[in-house]
């Protein structure tokens, strides 16, 4: 391939990527909408709506420059003509980055064909995670309050979790200064995507409080099923198509011969996660549970998204398999035992799986990939395949994220509670958020 022509065909490469990517916004508000009540649904497709363009302009103000402003170059890409900064502390002889300090609203970049690429692919990871709290804070969450948090998601939480790993900070370079495998890896998103929405879900469903009605006094659980399970089915389908821009995307290069193992692991671990779900569901409450299969699918996609790139096919059926008992693992001790309310089962799904699937990575990492990852000789192994390191790297990481995201996103909706209010009134939720909240119904009567 002439030299020049490359870096032309991987741009256009990450670019179908990220649009893919954006398609799953689709399947998402599908989903969501499918599993709440009617008289939400104009509600909570108006949330994956507007999380979009929140996101966007969030991102490219402040996000973008925080995330990637410290890196100068993608080289898969082109060469760089832009510069970069990362604020970094000086520790035990050795630079950890903090967070990037360039690149804010793209001005220095309008030019450089390789940033605006990455802005637009990386802003469609960061609309995903930010979209995943709104399922699980779904059918009570002030419409206002969730605008505040769009920007504050889109312009610092994700953007500094994505810089320790993505961006050329802390985590990334665990191996170069601490000797811990390659650093924290994450090939696609389980930890910096998944998990981080999963966290913050979790951290906006304890401040908002289950929906009412959903618990009794007596402790047990009232069901409350979404009002269109096709329509989450479909969201389930749309969401794995989009998936391929997910992680095949993340080669950053048509040319890289992994782009066709990461693909048939994408499917391989969904499908394993979907039949772990539904078989587990039926064989224990001997009904085939088409919604939870769905929410396996979705949990294995999770799963393998971190080492896609890592693994081999049978690694990653295994991976899809533990993904889908584990959501409905979660599904059941978040409601029954935390009564923690979840219309959606966004904290199982992305959650417990994107924890899963980037340890997952530091046990099953099999050495056929990853030489020179984050600037450390050889290829990406796990504990199974004779590097400790790398499961530690992954263990640092994903505890950094717990602690990280979950205390920061609740300290925020915490002090929005206390200064404009999280949760709709009693009344607006009982007679449903789209009459008095959006003044819109998904179904009109006549």
């Amino acid at each position: 391939m002439p030299q020049q022509l490359e870096p032309s065909l991987n741009l256009a490469w990450v670019l179908v990527a990220g649009f893919l990517v954006m398609f799953m916004q689709a399947g998402f508000a599908l989903v969501e909408t499918g599993f709440t009540r009617a008289r939400n649904a104009t509600n909570t497709m108006a949330m994956n709506l507007i999380i979009y363009p929140i996101g966007v302009i969030g991102f490219w103000l402040i996000g973008y420059g925080l995330m990637l402003g410290g890196l100068r170059e993608w080289p898969s890409l082109g060469p760089a003509v832009a510069g970069a900064h990362e604020v970094a502390l000086r520790l035990g002889g050795h630079s950890w980055g903090l967070f990037g300090a360039a690149k804010f609203a793209l001005v220095t970049v309008s030019r450089d064909p390789a940033s605006l690429a990455m802005f637009l692919f990386a802003v469609m990871f960061m609309d995903t995670a930010a979209t995943i709290p709104t399922g699980a804070m779904a059918e009570r969450w002030r419409f206002s309050a969730f605008v505040f948090y769009g920007f504050f998601m889109s312009t610092l939480l994700y953007p500094l979790y994505g810089n320790w790993v993505w961006g050329g900070g802390w985590l990334s370079t665990l191996g170069v200064n601490a000797g811990l495998g390659h650093g924290h890896v994450d090939f696609a998103g389980s930890s910096v995507v998944h998990m981080t929405g999963g966290i913050t879900a979790l951290a906006g469903t304890l401040c908002l409080g289950p929906r009412l009605g959903k618990f009794r006094a007596d402790g047990t659980v009232s069901p409350m099923p979404g009002h269109n399970l096709p329509m989450s089915v479909l969201g389930t389908l749309i969401l794995a198509f989009g998936w391929f821009g997910f992680n095949a995307g993340s080669t950053l290069s048509a040319s890289d011969s992994r782009i066709a193992l990461v693909a048939v692991n994408t499917i391989l671990s969904s499908s394993a996660g979907a039949l772990a779900a539904l078989f587990y569901v039926w064989f224990t409450i001997h009904k085939p549970d088409v919604g939870m299969a769905c929410n396996g699918l979705l949990g294995g996609l999770v799963a393998i998204t971190a080492s896609c790139a890592f693994v081999s096919p049978a690694a990653a059926v295994l991976i899809g398999l533990v993904a889908g008992v584990l959501v409905v693992r979660t599904v059941h001790l978040l409601e029954r035992r935390l009564h923690i309310d979840d219309p959606v089962g966004a904290i199982a799904v992305h959650g417990a799986c994107g924890t899963w699937g980037a340890l997952a990575l530091g046990l099953l990492a099999d050495g056929s990939h990853g030489f020179g990852w984050n600037g450390v000789a050889g290829p990406v192994r796990g504990l199974f395949f004779g590097d400790v390191g790398q499961l530690e790297a992954q263990c640092v990481g994903v505890l950094a994220n717990i602690v990280f995201v979950f205390a920061t996103s609740f300290g925020f909706f915490w002090l929005m509670e206390r200064v404009w209010g999280n949760r709709v009134s009693a009344e607006v939720e009982h007679y449903g958020l789209d009459l008095y909240e959006m003044g819109t119904d998904a179904y009109p009567r006549e």
